[in-house]
């Protein structure tokens, strides 16, 4: 049997990269997935490829009908939810005084404010099916900090902390809640940027998507003890530059 037989999850951001992956990963395990996204020919695109087993539905984050329309999808077409994925973000780079409080905003509402709204809308789905897990998708830059990405920092130091008292609150509801905190990963919001910026890691690559749906799975089926955990997939980025060492 398939880890994920008689799942259902939700996943925003699931067009394409690692959103996408984690879609066709939860799919092969045998779980039912609704995934949404604003990349409407992309979303459809994925839907058709993986046929029965997953539903693709227009999905901005900030926007509640929309929430409201993908969690009704996910229990018309499957049942109540048993995992959601925050996974949907954007990153704007400039310095803080040089972004506009615009574009702060609207990282701070994608990215937070977002993960905020897919746990309030599906949360009673999760307390319906009786408990499951809520993964949030932060980021190295929710344990660092980075020069240029101020509103990114925060809002991923934002959902760390959210996922944290999450997991407090709804303990009670047998419901996990944790956050993946991904490095340098290769997806369409890393094109081009050089190798060389990994090369101060102990592990010297980019990750691949599919190395994080990985860990994805083992939290949400096997990780049954872990609830407000922060699970790092970065090559050792966070740990600081790989220093030689000189011989005496």
């Amino acid at each position: 049997m398939a880890r994920f037989d008689g799942s259902v999850a939700l996943i925003s951001g699931g067009a394409r990269g690692m959103g996408a992956e984690h879609v066709r990963g939860l799919c092969a395990e045998g779980g039912s997935v609704v995934f949404g996204d604003i990349l409407d020919e992309e979303g459809r695109a994925l839907d058709e490829e993986l046929g029965k087993a997953a539903c693709y539905v227009h999905l901005d984050v900030t926007n509640e009908d929309d929430w409201e329309d993908a969690v009704a999808m996910a229990e018309e077409q499957y049942g109540p939810i048993t995992l959601l994925v925050n996974n949907a973000g954007i990153v704007e780079y400039g310095a803080i005084g040089e972004m506009t409080p615009d574009e702060f905003r609207r990282v701070i509402d994608i990215n937070l404010t977002g993960t905020y709204l897919g746990m309030h809308y599906a949360l009673p789905s999760l307390r319906r099916a009786g408990g499951g897990a809520i993964i949030n998708i932060s980021s190295t830059a929710g344990l660092m900090g980075y020069a240029t990405i101020a509103a990114y920092g925060a809002s991923k130091w934002g959902v760390r902390g959210m996922t944290k008292a999450a997991a407090l609150e709804l303990g009670p509801d047998n419901i996990r809640v944790m956050s993946i905190h991904p490095g340098p990963i290769r997806t369409p919001m890393t094109d081009g940027m050089p190798d060389e910026m990994t090369h101060s890691q102990p592990i010297k690559r980019f990750g691949e998507a599919d190395e994080v749906t990985k860990l994805l799975l083992f939290m949400a089926a096997d990780a049954t003890y872990s609830t407000g955990s922060e699970w790092v997939i970065d090559g050792g980025a966070v740990l600081g530059p790989v220093m030689d060492i000189p011989s005496e």
